[in-house]
């Protein structure tokens, strides 16, 4: 079965159950993974006897390879068969979390999450590409529902299970639950799943821009992550100038390549470059702010990491609740207003987070921030990502979906790296309460200030979709040679 068939399997049919099941189930396995591990750090640390640079690229070192993977990842499923890639991504990171649940010492652990990263970059594009390649037309857009839906359950259980774990039979059960999930996910997919790809798919992959884009990140991140203990060495000045070098590098290599895996002429929209750096700098700051929450929670507040886990619950129950209005509101009264408003809520949510010390009350200090915050996340991410997709022709929907995901990856990356020393911690200030809350104060000011950098940018950038799409016309004719094609209702995002 391909993308050219004309018609595909129904969501009521036992075959369109399973298909739903199998991504939820991949997808969910990356998910939890991201949203229980900050919970487990500060036991991690513990246990391991690591410094707060060996935490950071605890979370680092998955989104580094997720982050620089992604888009080719998306290129080997549509050109090698999406469930094939799919099943392989799962695979790959079910053994990576195994390595990880066994890990004698933080350097193991941050191997094997750099290759659950890899793992997660073959699977993450898949699940959705799944969806849209083999559902009949008229039913995608409910698949796509269920799939976000029950994705949704398993990000506001992931906290609580992950916390849990934590308190109960140990850090390493967070990484060790994604083995009964894969067992579950890879048979099913195996037997009820149909094979498709891009019969279009052709030429060449770009694997020097992919690891141009990914040697750049790290390269950076390390010199971000080592600063504080070596200071201006030579190492550390060395790999910033490298990851500034490689990056310039990517841009260039992009530019000139036949197929690019980043298409410049894509850019040609101003909207789109506009909602990527306002993506950029949302992604940055709830980067920072659940890495250093959760820490702040267990390390001044004193909570437990069950506890911390679903002290943060309120924001993914908010969204799993009101994220479809959010998005039918932002089609009624277009894109600008949530996306100046939304980052303005969750910026003062943040501020909010400067009340939680030690003995901190969850009613009368987390909860009220965590709620902003949640109205906040609410407001804007229906809309910013509607956005990304309408800025550009329905062709390069996948494209641009894959781009905006690469960008919000990257701008937690670079911020769970830099905020810390920013705001001036010290390799064990993960160990002390009070130098941790002192730093967490100077932290979240600078969280809610790329939120309030993020609203300006979309009251001066953003219009309504048609309109900025209109205005992409003559630049697209002139960087691409060809007239974009009349506006079309958007099927939902298909990965290249």
């Amino acid at each position: 079965m391909t993308d050219a068939d004309g018609d595909g399997i129904r969501v009521a049919s036992p075959v369109g159950r399973w298909v739903v099941l199998t991504t939820v189930l991949g997808s969910s396995m990356a998910l939890l993974d991201s949203t229980v591990i900050n919970v487990a750090l500060p036991r991690i640390g513990e246990d391991l006897g690591t410094d707060l640079a060996a935490l950071q690229w605890t979370v680092n070192a998955y989104m580094l390879t997720l982050a620089g993977l992604i888009l080719l990842g998306g290129a080997l499923g549509d050109r090698f068969g999406r469930r094939r890639v799919f099943v392989l991504g799962v695979v790959w990171f079910a053994v990576a979390s195994l390595l990880c649940g066994l890990a004698p010492n933080a350097e193991v652990l941050i191997a094997s999450r750099a290759l659950q990263g890899v793992g997660g970059a073959l699977l993450t594009p898949g699940s959705l590409a799944i969806i849209q390649a083999s559902f009949h037309p008229d039913d995608r857009a409910r698949a796509v529902g269920l799939w976000s839906g029950l994705g949704g359950v398993g990000a506001a259980v992931g906290p609580f299970l992950g916390g849990w774990l934590v308190d109960g039979p140990g850090w390493r059960w967070v990484f060790l639950l994604n083995l009964p999930l894969a067992a579950i996910c890879v048979p099913v997919a195996l037997r009820h799943v149909p094979e498709s790809r891009d019969p279009d798919a052709h030429g060449r992959f770009d694997v020097l821009g992919a690891a141009l884009a990914a040697l750049a990140l790290a390269l950076v991140t390390y010199a971000l992550i080592e600063v504080p203990e070596q200071g201006a060495s030579p190492v550390v000045v060395g790999a910033a100038l490298g990851g500034v070098a490689l990056g310039v590098a990517f841009v260039t290599v992009e530019r000139r390549r036949a197929e690019p895996m980043v298409p410049p002429s894509i850019f040609a929209s101003r909207q789109f470059t506009a909602v990527n750096i306002v993506t950029f700098c949302v992604y940055a700051a709830l980067g920072g702010f659940f890495f250093l929450s959760a820490i702040q929670l267990q390390v001044v507040a004193g909570y437990s990491a069950l506890g911390a886990g679903t002290a943060l619950l309120p924001t993914t129950v908010l969204m799993l609740l009101f994220s479809a209005s959010a998005g039918d509101l932002g089609r009624r009264i277009g894109p600008r207003i949530p996306l100046t408003v939304g980052p303005l809520l969750a910026a003062a949510g943040m501020l909010l987070m400067l009340r939680v010390g030690a003995g901190a009350s969850y009613v009368a200090d987390v909860l009220p921030a965590v709620l902003v915050l949640g109205l906040g996340m609410v407001t804007l991410v229906a809309p910013l990502t509607a956005t990304v997709l309408a800025a550009v022709d329905t062709a390069r929907a996948g494209l641009a979906s894959g781009i905006n995901n690469a960008a919000a990856r990257a701008a937690g990356l670079l911020a769970v790296a830099a905020l810390p020393l920013l705001a001036g911690m010290g390799p064990e200030a993960y160990r002390d309460a009070g130098e941790f809350a002192a730093t967490f104060r100077r932290a979240m000011p600078m969280c809610a200030g790329l939120l309030v950098a993020g609203s300006v940018i979309a009251w001066w950038t953003v219009r309504k979709p048609r309109e900025a799409l209109e205005e992409a016309r003559p630049a697209c004719t002139m960087h691409c040679g060809v007239t974009a094609p009349p506006l079309e209702p958007e099927p939902g995002p298909r990965h290249t």
